[in-house]
């Protein structure tokens, strides 16, 4: 499976939150692609090729920060399976399907 791993406020230093998973998925052999989006853009490409995108979200501004890159997310992948995960993922998740 392609995965996408998404931090969108971390200032280019890797958290355990996106190394820890990534580890553990290219273990079991899947292809990992990681992202931090306050040091790029995020990639249309890397989008459409990920069958997941997950999301980490450990603090309240990468939640707000999250909630603008999934409209992104759904509109280059719309089939993509997309999951938040970390302490204010419940919050991105409830807003987002408010919406």
């Amino acid at each position: 499976m392609k995965v996408l791993l998404v931090s969108t406020y971390e200032l280019g230093r890797q958290p355990f939150g996106l190394a820890s998973p990534a580890a553990w998925l290219t273990a079991h052999g899947h292809e990992v692609v990681c992202a931090d989006l306050s040091v790029q853009s995020l990639s249309m490409d890397a989008v459409r090729e990920a069958q997941l995108v997950a999301l980490y979200l450990p603090m309240h501004t990468a939640a707000r920060l999250a909630a603008q890159a999934i409209e992104k997310i759904r509109r280059w992948n719309p089939e993509v399976h997309l999951c938040c995960y970390g302490l204010y993922a419940t919050c991105v998740v409830t807003a987002c399907m408010l919406r």
